[in-house]
């Protein structure tokens, strides 16, 4: 014989599911990488950054970090030019922190030299940042590609999940506080 649940352990239970459904979205976005250049080695002499940088793969919005002895070496953004030559004539940023943190905003290349002499010793590194990869395309909506509605209906419309979403955790919080 079917057991009916009582009304709290459903509001609950609709609750959690809400919650559970909203922690997984959040899961599935991507975030910014920290690149700490030369890893554990830092910014030093003796460091193949060539190789390190072909290790990785940049994309806009991450972060390049250089570590470093504040009094020794120091990080120019130049273009190809002065990266090719070690020159910091018409550098585009400098730091001198130690721990400097430079944001990658766009899809392009970035060349950084050690302005204190280091470039001409190898300190220097080109990285090749890509435009955020596209989110990937599910088969209904490949077979479907023509089809706008379709398409909308497999997306969903991230905000607009969110908002149902939300808009279910407040029903369920009303409905459990007695307010109706």
């Amino acid at each position: 014989m079917p057991t009916s649940l009582p009304p709290s352990i459903l509001r609950l239970t609709a609750t959690a599911s809400a919650i559970l459904f909203v922690l997984l979205y959040a899961s599935t976005t991507v975030s910014a990488t920290d690149h700490i250049v030369g890893a554990n080695r830092g910014w030093n002499l003796g460091i193949n950054y060539t190789l390190w940088a072909n290790n990785h793969t940049f994309y806009v919005g991450d972060l390049i970090s250089f570590r470093y002895q504040k009094t020794q070496y120091n990080v120019y953004e130049v273009n190809q030019t002065g990266y090719d030559n070690c020159t910091t004539e018409g550098a585009v940023g400098n730091w001198s922190s130690g721990k400097d943190f430079i944001p990658l905003n766009k899809a392009k290349r970035y060349y950084f030299i050690c302005g204190t002499g280091g470039c001409f010793s190898g300190m220097k590194v080109s990285v090749l940042v890509h435009p955020l990869p596209s989110p990937p395309h599910s088969s209904l909506a490949a077979e479907h590609s023509s089809d706008t509605s379709a398409s909308s209906a497999v997306y969903g419309g991230g905000v607009e999940v969110i908002g149902a979403v939300l808009r279910m955790f407040v029903v369920a919080i009303w409905c459990g506080s007695g307010w109706i």
